[in-house]
Parts: C-alpha cells; sequence; structure tokens
C-alpha cells in the first residue's frame, strides 16, 4: 500500500506550509518515503504541477515517471468503476465531465486498482455542481486521508536545526 497525492497536497504545502525556503524536510521527507515506495502520484497530477513557473514545477520534472505514475492495463478496471460510479451519481454533466477529464479521475481510479490510499486536501461535500475527491473515494471503497494525517501515520517529524 501507497499513498497517492493529490496536487492540492503539493501545491498548498508549496504555497503555505512547507515552502521550500522554510521548510525543506517536509520535501525531503517526500522523497525518501518515494524511495521506500511509500508515496507517489500519478502521472496526471504530475502534468498539472509541471504546467507551472515555479520552484514545484521544477522539482516535480525532476521527480519524474517514476513518482508519478502512468497508468497501466491493471487500472483500466479502477478507472472504469470509477467512471461507472461518478456516472450514476446526481451530478451536473458538466461536474461529471470536469472530474473524468482532470487528474482526479486517475488519482482515484489508480488508488482503486492498486489498494492505495489518496491523499487530498479536498473536504467531502454534497453538491450537484462538483465530484469531490474524498466523496468519490468512499462511493468506490478507496481510504482517503488529508495530508497532516498522513505525516502523523507515518510518524513524519521536521525537527528545528542550524541555518546553513
Amino acid at each position: 500500500m501507497a499513498y497517492l497525492l493529490d496536487s492540492n497536497v503539493f501545491i498548498t504545502a508549496k504555497d503555505k506550509y512547507y515552502g521550500f525556503d522554510f521548510c525543506p524536510g517536509f520535501w525531503r521527507w517526500v522523497e525518501e518515503k518515494h524511495q521506500a515506495e511509500v508515496v507517489v502520484s500519478v502521472e496526471s497530477v504530475g502534468h498539472e504541477l509541471i504546467s507551472g513557473n515555479d520552484d514545484l514545477a521544477e522539482w516535480a520534472k525532476r521527480r519524474g515517471p517514476t513518482f508519478f505514475r502512468a497508468p497501466t492495463p491493471a487500472d483500466a478496471a479502477g478507472l472504469e468503476t470509477v467512471a461507472r460510479w461518478v456516472s450514476q451519481q446526481d451530478y451536473e454533466q458538466q461536474a461529471m465531465d470536469d472530474f473524468l477529464q482532470t487528474a482526479d479521475h486517475y488519482l482515484v481510479g489508480q488508488a482503486l486498482a492498486a489498494g492505495h490510499t489518496v491523499v487530498t486536501l479536498e473536504d467531502p461535500a454534497n453538491s450537484r455542481r462538483k465530484v469531490k475527491i474524498p466523496n468519490v473515494c468512499t462511493g468506490v471503497g478507496v481510504n482517503w486521508i488529508n495530508t497532516f494525517d498522513m505525516l502523523r501515520l507515518e510518524h513524519a517529524r521536521f525537527v528545528l536545526g542550524t541555518p546553513s
């Protein structure tokens, strides 16, 4: 089992509480956990991150396809299950189209296929206008948590040291 990280985990970390300039420990932790095959993401999340023009885009480019995993034939059943579940709910057509054409679909589908846990900062919500990752995860039986719960479960420690 691995954690599959949503793009909002990376973007919010960079923009708010784990900036590259003042909390490099978070990014080292992510890299170390990736080496241990505990933390990964999906190719479409990588594409979203790389499309930026900032430090996060550069960081994502250096991670490559071992971190941002492309869908495989083994993921097809999970992706189909997610698409079917979403289409059977009471979402507006535009909301379904938006979900199925973004990284969110691949994140949940690939997690379902491989038995991974999705990590997202989205909260579940009952809305016809927006398909939320936690709602889909719950609907198809995929575990999901937020960044902070993942860090606690994995006993992450970002300890102050002497500035270099």
